[in-house]
């Protein structure tokens, strides 16, 4: 028997025919297990160009078009080879099935997809476009990957997908209305703590670690092992100074650090970098010995000195005290920058505090050496004046080197209560070197020592004690006069050797008075008014007795004559 449908002819078939009691049961049952919209076995009979011929057991035979095949399938079907159909009518009017290869695909794809959801199963799925919030994904039906859901880490240039082929897992999934919904994300994780679990397990402190770096803060950079992060501290970076930790590190490198404590409880794992490599300080003391000359490089500056890398790890501090024997230097930055390469001395070595001490000027010879060879004490200097105190004024004798004129040291009489009353900024001095302290760097110097102490013979031979002196008066006070004397002294008239009738007395009036006292050592003279008068008095009874003297001769001669 040979039916038709279509184009398509059946080969003839030469089994009997069972009898009609036996053929209506065997329909009825078949058409019991053909139920529309069921997925049903069928074998394959022969590949047409336009159609193949399947066997479903059936009274007769199944019709596939050859468009519901892929190229790929099509070209490798064979007769006898089992395929899976969707039967979507049980008969149409000629009697034949209606069958789809298509939608048996289609619905063999949502039940592996479901099967695949409830197993967590991983799919590989092709990236077709970029939509609204994620991705579409092919994985046998077009389904949805949100952006969140591509990676641990936020992910903002989405293009970089198109065309890949990605890992994935279905986590959440709508039959009836075709939904489904994709994370890559949930797998990243899931192999992250596999690789954390594995972490911790082989973690010790003391063993050397690889990663990533995630983040540079200022204190630090948190390094990713591969699903916990470790922190570098600034201080475990160098054993020398770091000024940030970006100067070392930028996101994304790969660094190889030891792990110094790691607290399995909180997940908190301290790294060291230096630690890779003996600490130079260990025995920094044999390497720079005190006293040893050394070559640097500066690395930075800073009001107090300048901070001079000897090796890596390895700095030294040249105090700005520290770098001229002669010139005070206020800011490093006036004889060196960053960068150069200086010599020094090492002054001391602390390997415990990690110091060094540096001195410059220790290179050169020191000029306060031979100070006293060049200006020996006694000797004539001269200079300009660079600064005045209320102590005194500083005079630069050479480069570098001042020495101080105290105010006392000024005026053997004059009684000087400002240097600048005697000397400006920038004028030329002749001095007197009185002393020099080579250790403090100390020279003083002495203005008055050029000329002879008027206080050792001319002061005390100008005015004799009892000697009345007429003077003017420069200053009126409540315990006495002050009048001025020559050689620029002044002398006081106390109080109490002023007379009551004498209270009008004013400043710049002129007034006799009588040397009472000349004191070398306090380098005063002191005046009485009273003692002036009373040695008038004292004259002049004398003169009245002496002339009464005489008078009394001169009537006693004239009485004698007269008696002759």
């Amino acid at each position: 028997m040979s039916m038709s449908s279509g184009d398509v002819e059946f080969e003839d078939s030469h089994e009997a025919e069972p009898e009609s009691s036996e053929f209506e049961r065997l329909y009825s049952q078949s058409l019991k297990s053909f139920q529309k919209g069921s997925l049903v076995k069928v074998r394959v009979l022969r590949v047409q160009s336009n159609a193949v011929l399947v066997d479903l057991g059936y009274k007769s035979d199944g019709i596939i078009p050859v468009e519901q095949f892929a190229p790929e399938e099509l070209a490798s079907l064979k007769p006898g080879d089992e395929l899976e159909v969707f039967l979507e009518e049980a008969e149409d009017s000629r009697g034949n099935l209606i069958l789809s290869r298509e939608k048996a695909k289609k619905l063999q794809a949502w039940d592996d997809l479901n099967a695949a959801y409830q197993n967590g199963t991983v799919l590989k799925g092709r990236v077709l476009s970029r939509i609204k919030g994620g991705l579409m994904v092919d994985i046998g039906v077009p389904a949805f990957l949100p952006g969140s859901q591509i990676d641990i880490k936020p992910v903002r240039d989405l293009d970089q997908y198109l065309g890949q082929v990605l890992d994935l897992k279905i986590i959440k999934m709508n039959s009836g209305r075709g939904n489904i919904v994709l994370s890559r994300r949930a797998l990243l994780e899931s192999a992250q703590n596999v690789r954390k679990e594995a972490l911790l397990a082989g973690l010790v402190e003391g063993t050397s670690v690889s990663g990533i770096v995630k983040n540079v803060t200022d204190y630090g950079v948190f390094v990713d092992l591969g699903g916990i992060d470790g922190l570098i501290h600034v201080t475990d970076m160098s054993w020398g100074r770091i000024g940030h930790p970006s100067a070392l590190f930028k996101p994304g490198d790969t660094v190889e650090a030891i792990v110094l404590k790691f607290d399995r409880e909180k997940q908190k794992i301290s790294l060291g970098l230096k630690q890779r490599s003996p600490d130079p300080w260990l025995s920094a003391a044999e390497r720079y010995p005190v006293g040893s000359r050394v070559h640097g490089k500066v690395t930075s500056l800073a009001e107090y000195g300048a901070f001079v890398e000897l090796e890596h790890g390895v700095e030294g501090l040249v105090h700005v005290s520290e770098m001229s024997w002669t010139q005070k230097i206020k800011h490093p930055s006036k004889i060196m920058a960053v960068g150069d390469t200086v010599a020094a001395q090492v002054l001391a070595v602390d390997p415990a505090a990690k110091r060094i001490s540096l001195g410059i000027r220790q290179v050169g010879p020191n000029p306060w050496d031979t100070i006293g060879q060049r200006y020996p004490v006694g000797s004539t200097v001269e200079g300009k004046v660079r600064t005045i105190t209320d102590f005194g004024a500083f005079v630069g004798i050479e480069e570098g080197i001042d020495g101080l004129i105290h105010i006392s040291d000024m005026s053997w009489t004059r009684h000087v209560k400002h240097p600048s009353d005697l000397l400006k900024k920038g004028q030329t001095a002749r001095a007197v070197v009185l002393n020099i302290d080579a250790q403090k760097q100390r020279i003083s110097l002495g203005i008055k020592q050029l000329s002879p102490d008027p206080w050792d013979k001319d002061i005390p031979a100008r005015y004799p004690v009892g000697q009345d002196e007429t003077v003017k008066v420069a200053k009126k006070t409540d315990f006495g006069l002050f009048v001025e004397l020559e050689f620029g002294i002044e002398g006081l008239i106390p109080l109490s050797e002023i007379p009551r009738d004498s209270a009008e007395i004013k400043e710049g009036d002129t007034v006799t008075a009588r040397i009472l006292k000349v004191d070398r050592g306090e380098r005063k003279v002191a005046l009485s008014i009273k003692a002036h008068i009373k040695g008038q008095d004292k004259a002049s009874l004398k003169e009245f007795m002496k002339q009464q003297e005489k008078f009394d001769t001169s009537i006693g001669s004239l009485m004698k004559d007269r008696g002759n």
